[in-house]
This record gives structure tokens, C-alpha cells and sequence, in this order.
């Protein structure tokens, strides 16, 4: 039995209107805005990691590839490991002054510790 409407990822199953498409939003031309007007926020977290601490960077504005791009650099300078993704870079360990002391040199100056 096949289906007419297949689910997606927003949680709709089925619709009455047989024209009924599932459409994905789209984005608007998101441009990356330049380093010095980021405002990025550091936290530390421990929160549903089983107790370990990861360095999470927060309020990234711009594309998906700057994001990884951004967090592949952070990564390699603070020699861990990590992923970036939905807005956010995670650097595993406590990297706080590290990653403060890299984006500020690089041109992130309203970057700043928070929490």
C-alpha cells in the first residue's frame, strides 16, 4: 500500500486536501555576517552528557558551511573534538578562554563568556 502523503519532519501524517504537498521553508539568502559584528556567546555545559563538560558556542549568525568552517578552526586550535550545528559549535572539555583568546584575535570582538 503506498501512501499519498508521506510524513515529514515537522510531524504532519495526513491531510484531507488531496492537492495537500509538503513544502520546506525556504530560507531567505542567510549571508554570514562579518566577525566583528558577531556576538558569540561561550557557556560552559554539562547538562543530558553524562557529566562531561563541553565548551558550547551560542548566537552564530550566518550559513551552515561558515558555522562548520568556524567550528572545524576552533576545533583544530583547541586540539578536541566537536561538531557545529543548528546555530551552535560544541568543543568537548572546558575550552572556554582558549576559544575566547582565538576569536577575539581573529576579529570576534563582541565575544564574550557567559554563564
Amino acid at each position: 500500500m503506498s501512501k499519498k502523503n508521506k510524513p515529514d519532519n515537522k510531524g504532519f501524517v495526513y491531510s484531507t486536501d488531496p492537492n495537500f504537498k509538503f513544502e520546506e521553508e525556504q530560507q531567505g539568502g542567510s549571508s554570514t555576517l562579518p566577525p566583528e559584528q558577531q556576538k558569540l556567546r561561550i557557556w560552559l555545559n554539562t547538562r543530558l552528557r553524562a557529566g562531561k563538560a563541553v565548551t558550547l558556542i551560542v548566537d552564530f549568525v550566518g550559513t551552515e558551511e561558515d558555522l562548520e568552517d568556524l567550528g572545524k578552526k576552533l576545533k583544530n586550535y583547541c586540539g578536541t573534538g566537536g561538531s557545529a550545528k543548528d546555530g551552535e559549535i560544541l568543543i568537548q572539555g572546558d575550552q572556554r578562554d582558549k576559544v575566547l583568546q582565538w576569536l577575539l584575535k581573529n576579529g570576534y570582538k563582541h565575544s564574550k563568556k557567559a554563564g
